[in-house]
């Protein structure tokens, strides 16, 4: 999408069975791109195969690590089934396809198998029974968000490792009355035992109260970089008192 193949990407970036996918975040570290947009989707898997099978017969099953993790439960049910990775739920199905074997299957949703031309073998309850995907919208150019709508902004920063650093940024929201609706960490590569901070602020970038916290931070903060401003799909009330 850097490259001016596609207008818009959309990644996912949590689940509720897996927790935080962690190659997007780190992707988000280096990327160029902003955040202009969320979703939340409900995650249905199946196992999807090529042809007439049986759960008895199926030895090897393909799919992306984030359903293998949502689906564990189900899986440790087969111990003896082959697990083997693949960089996406598609690529699965693809082998699948391709291979025409009663001993493959693919682990990913039932849209997708009808693209490759494949059969639900069992339809599969995630870890959570409700399991639902939040995906970000990711574009070349930021977008301004009305201040009519609510919105979110998504800032990564690094705070160093002195004592205190991060409740030091964390008590500048409290100080604007920001609301924070995640943190993520992850390490920053190449320095050992430090990490790079994402939060979700339930502002809209423009305000000003997030300007003034913004200026703050870029003080305290070893750096600091917005990911984006976007529409925020869910509201977290505040509370007056």
């Amino acid at each position: 999408m850097e490259t001016g193949q596609a207008d818009y990407a959309v990644v996912p970036i949590e689940n509720t069975s897996s927790g935080a996918i962690n190659d997007v975040y780190d992707l988000l570290q280096h990327t160029s791109l902003s955040i202009v947009g969320e979703m939340t989707l409900t995650i249905d898997h199946c196992l999807l195969v090529s042809g007439t099978t049986d759960l008895s017969t199926i030895n090897t099953v393909y799919s992306h690590p984030q359903p293998f993790q949502q689906c564990s439960k189900f899986l440790n049910r087969y111990p003896h089934w082959k697990i083997e990775y693949t960089e996406s739920t598609s690529a699965a199905m693809e082998k699948v396809a391709q291979a025409k074997s009663p001993h493959v299957a693919a682990l990913g949703s039932e849209a997708g198998g009808t693209l490759y031309g494949l059969q639900v073998l069992e339809r599969i309850e995630a870890n959570q029974r409700q399991n639902f995907t939040r995906f970000v919208v990711l574009a070349r150019k930021a977008i301004n968000v009305s201040d009519q709508v609510p919105a979110k902004t998504t800032l990564l920063m690094a705070t160093g490792q002195q004592a205190g650093a991060l409740v030091e940024a964390l008590l500048v929201l409290r100080n604007h009355n920001l609301i924070m609706t995640r943190l993520e960490s992850r390490p920053i590569h190449g320095n050992s035992w430090e990490e790079m901070f994402y939060l979700d602020i339930q502002a809209n970038l423009e305000s000003a109260e997030m300007q003034k916290a913004l200026k703050e931070l870029g003080e305290i903060t070893r750096s600091m970089k917005v990911l984006g401003c976007y529409p925020s799909e869910n509201v977290v009330p505040v509370d007056p008192t």
